[in-house]
């Protein structure tokens, strides 16, 4: 299968005088027959391709004593300023949706790395901020998280992750138009 990455720039394997092999989803998934079609392939290969990608992240943050979920909100967290968010916000700036965010915010600030404030003009309303050690932890783990993309993404050509953004961009379009006529 030929690459369609610019001969100018080789791949870090490439430099190694090793040539990844590229492989079909039917072959990874020993599958004696041809999928029912494209887009069934395309399905596969997005949740395929995802839980690759997640457990790698999962390993990473489990050694921090975090979840990706957890990570995730206290960068919504960090992102939001001293401020902080309300549970609701939380949960509509997350990456991956969760069932319960009110969970994840207790795990988070038993672990000391959250606290909640009430409002003083509205008792009602309740918001959550990263601590200090919620933002120490998310430091130490900043480069690891982008060397991580880079080691994962790093053999794609800039164009090419451009192109996989719009695409799926329009895949995330059409699933969300799916769940609103109620046929998902």
């Amino acid at each position: 299968m030929s690459s369609s990455r610019d001969r100018s720039s080789p791949s870090p394997a490439t430099h190694l005088g090793v040539q990844p092999r590229v492989s079909s989803l039917r072959e990874e998934l020993h599958k004696r027959d041809d999928f029912d079609s494209p887009a069934q392939e395309s399905f596969l290969a997005l949740v395929r391709t995802t839980s690759m990608l997640t457990a790698q992240f999962e390993r990473l943050f489990r050694r921090h004593g975090l979840s990706a979920a957890t990570y995730n909100t206290l960068r919504v967290l960090r992102g939001a300023g001293e401020q902080g968010r309300m549970c609701n916000e939380i949960g509509e700036h997350l990456v991956a949706q969760v069932p319960d965010v009110t969970r994840l915010i207790d795990r988070l600030q038993k672990s000391g790395l959250c606290t909640r404030v009430r409002s003083k003009d509205d008792r009602r309303i309740v918001y959550v901020r990263i601590t200090p050690d919620g933002l120490k932890l998310l430091a130490s783990l900043d480069d690891q998280v982008m060397d991580l993309h880079r080691r994962q993404l790093g053999d794609v050509t800039e164009q090419d992750l451009t192109t996989l953004n719009v695409l799926l961009s329009r895949v995330r379009a059409a699933a969300r138009a799916t769940e609103a006529d109620g046929q998902g």
